[in-house]
């Protein structure tokens, strides 16, 4: 029939698939689009709530991110990196390990950097939300939509995440992307999906995870090894590696970035993020993402019929990061998202039963004060309170929690006083690796001593950030001098915090202070 067309499908081992028999109305198609257009409306609202509750951004990578985009804008795609010459991000060794997403970013640099990060931020995490509704409603999961909105409510520390302008909901999406394409057996899409993720993000192995948990899954129920997915990821990601812009930089450093992590991430101060939860606080902040967890298991024994691939598949994953999260929170945009997935796959069947045995609903009148209905009215009213109830508790959590966010503006007078009262591409000595990101948003006419991670300084030269982690704590005789010889700074900016080293800098006859406001101090080395 012309402009028709007829879909059936199942929720099976191998996922959804599609079946084109006859006629149904083309009108299918439209009701997608307008549903998932009204979601990505309702994931935009709630994430902007959050967002835009402080002019902050939230964590401090953001800062970095956007003005990076700003400058391959401006600059060309492929910088000359000079702002960190004492790291493995010097202007030899530099690699833009997050190329792909700083791309994306520049449409966001016009105008306000601060509010081009938030928007970006607001808009790429709605992409990820969207992109897990469409892998329910593919899988043929009941109440999709809900299921998806569902995911804005299951965990404060996930939506905090999300809120970074950082690279985790992008790669969120390429992950659920991953699952959708194996799960549906359109395998050969996992190759250029592959490539763009060795562009986007350093954590790229991630990838192989969800196509190996497929692999898994079928050999166990099925009793076939099915190692295609697998192999399709793993040749994208050889050409996305072999064929990057800073190849073959881009292998040594994955390595040396993530191998300190995996060994010993405790012997120097990286970020927390690269530390466990304690239980309490995983209670707390994923609370609802554990008890769905819990929900997901729960339904596997109610169900009457045996697990499929797809759910098998759903439940590997989220055990996988959960030990991750136990390892390392960073992985939290990962472990409630996945959760919600598994308990929505592992609910399905009984969901689709229920409806099926329901059967064609009588329009009569009458029929609508039976007992049945005002069961399913009063089912439809306690899930829609429990739902909004979640949302509203995890919004106002949320907000909380981006609202403790250091100010957006914090080093923006130094670093002004730095650009107006020093040579361009003069060394600045800095007291904190993590002060990097907001003194390279509002000053890159200067470069730095330390930033992003401190193990880029470590690798670099193991002894170089010892005598570094010495003069921050003001633990030198002759300050001055060991920042002067040793780092090449004539100028020091610390926050006022370090207090050890402020005394030893007032004490030290050939450092004068030069410039202080509620945020930061600088020092001049005036040796002659």
């Amino acid at each position: 029939m012309s402009g028709a067309r007829s879909i059936t499908g199942s929720f099976n081992g191998t996922g959804s698939w599609l079946r084109i028999t006859g006629s149904i109305p083309s009108w299918i198609g439209r009701r997608e689009t307008a549903t998932g257009l009204a979601l990505f409306m309702v994931f935009v609202a709630f994430l902007a709530a959050v967002q835009f509750s402080t002019p902050n951004l939230a964590g401090n990578d953001g800062y970095y991110h956007i003005k990076i985009a700003s400058l391959m804008r401006s600059e060309g795609l492929k910088l000359e990196f000079s702002w960190l010459p004492l790291t493995i991000l010097n202007a030899e060794e530099f690699v833009d390990h997050h190329f792909l997403f700083h791309v994306l970013l520049i449409p966001f640099t016009f105008g306000n950097l601060v509010m081009g990060a938030k928007w970006a931020s607001v808009l790429f995490a709605a992409a990820a939300f969207l992109s897990i509704w469409w892998l329910l409603h593919s899988q043929k999961v009941p109440g999709a939509p809900v299921w998806a909105i569902g995911a804005l409510a299951i965990s404060e520390a996930f939506i905090f995440r999300m809120s970074m302008p950082r690279v985790q909901a992008l790669s969120l999406v390429v992950l659920v992307l991953a699952l959708h394409w194996t799960l549906t057996g359109r395998h050969r899409f996992l190759v250029p999906l592959a490539f763009a993720y060795v562009w986007l993000y350093d954590a790229f192995p991630l990838i192989l995870i969800v196509t190996a948990a497929w692999s898994a899954a079928h050999w166990v129920l099925n009793g076939h090894l099915d190692l295609r997915p697998v192999g399709y990821a793993g040749l994208g990601l050889f050409l996305g590696i072999v064929f990057h812009p800073y190849f073959p930089n881009n292998v040594e450093f994955a390595v040396r970035h993530i191998l300190p992590k995996l060994t010993d991430a405790t012997s120097i101060s990286v970020g927390s993020e690269w530390f466990p939860y304690k239980t309490t606080q995983l209670l707390e902040n994923s609370g609802i993402a554990l008890a769905a967890l819990v929900s997901g298991v729960f339904a596997l024994g109610l169900s009457r019929r045996r697990m499929n691939v797809s759910t098998a598949t759903a439940l590997i994953l989220t055990m996988a990061f959960a030990l991750m999260v136990f390892l390392s929170r960073r992985f939290i945009e990962y472990f409630p998202p996945f959760a919600l997935i598994f308990t929505a796959f592992a609910w399905a069947p009984i969901l689709q039963r229920r409806i099926d045995q329901e059967g064609p609903q009588n329009a009569e009148i009458s029929k609508a004060f039976s007992a049945r209905p005002r069961r399913k009215v009063l089912l439809a009213f306690l899930s829609g309170a429990v739902l909004i109830t979640g949302l509203f508790v995890n919004l106002r959590a949320s907000r909380e929690s981006i609202g403790d966010s250091k100010p957006a503006y914090r080093y923006g007078g130094a670093s002004a006083w730095l650009a107006a009262n020093t040579p361009v591409g003069s060394m600045v000595f800095q007291t904190d690796w993590d002060d990097f990101p907001r003194l390279y948003f509002f000053n890159s006419h200067n470069a730095y001593t330390i930033g992003l991670d401190p193990t880029y300084m470590q690798i670099y030269d193991a002894e170089l950030y010892e005598h570094w982690t010495e003069l921050t704590q003001g633990r030198s005789d002759d300050l001055s001098a060991a920042v002067l010889e040793t780092f090449g700074a004539r100028f020091v900016i610390t926050d006022l915090a370090h207090n050890n080293f402020l005394n030893a800098a007032r004490d030290d006859p050939e450092m004068t202070e030069t410039y202080r406001d509620e945020y930061a101090a600088i020092f001049e080395i005036v040796s002659e």
